[in-house]
């Protein structure tokens, strides 16, 4: 615990935060499977917490898969999942491009946000595996589209191990079961950033 109302106690609690929960890898990992919980995740509005805390982690050509199993719908309230089904997961470059021209987009600026966070920004391939959309929804997103049950039989969470796992076929993947939980990066990605890191 860090208790203090000086930057320095700040920086000394970022630090540790960072250590605590940011895994580094030192090269982009080609394929990441996150689960996210049924219970809890019942729309991508939340379940795409697995883009955005991973995307930095994952290699240029690289694949997320997310098993999603109790998603049923893309925005949390009927207004923005209408926005999302509109346009679907899109560039920062696209989506400023057309948040310029179109009215529905800037009343919904929270969602017309989202679309950026759900985005991999061209980089690499994101495949739902959700429990009650259709592959037609998800692609129409922009997505790719795997089978829930297939794909909890082949990465089955009983089995699993956070971290890197060896399929029988050979495949090797970063496997993460809480991805809401903390933050994974390459180093090259971090450090690079546009920010202090104000390192110890």
């Amino acid at each position: 615990m860090f208790v203090g109302d000086d930057v320095e106690t700040y920086y000394d609690a970022a630090r540790a935060s960072r250590a605590q929960n940011i895994t580094l890898f030192d090269e982009g990992a080609p394929k990441i499977v996150a689960v996210m919980q049924a219970d809890e995740f019942r729309a991508t509005w939340v379940a795409n917490k697995a883009v955005y805390r991973t995307r930095m982690a994952i290699a240029d050509g690289g694949e997320l898969l997310v098993i999603a199993p109790g998603v049923e719908r893309f925005g949390e309230q009927p207004e923005v999942d209408a926005l999302i089904r509109r346009y679907g997961y899109l560039s920062q470059r696209e989506v400023l491009a057309l948040y310029a021209t179109q009215v529905d987009m800037q009343e919904i600026p929270h969602g017309t946000a989202h679309l950026v966070h759900g985005s991999s920004e061209g980089r690499f391939r994101i495949t739902y595996a959700p429990g009650h959309l259709s592959r037609d929804e998800i692609e129409s997103v922009g997505y790719g589209y795997m089978d829930v049950a297939e794909a909890l039989r082949r990465y089955d969470p009983a089995v699993m191990q956070d971290g890197w796992n060896t399929m029988p076929d050979g495949e090797r993947v970063f496997y993460i079961s809480t991805p809401s939980a903390g933050l994974w990066s390459t180093r090259e990605r971090l450090e690079g950033r546009d920010t202090e890191l104000h390192p110890a």
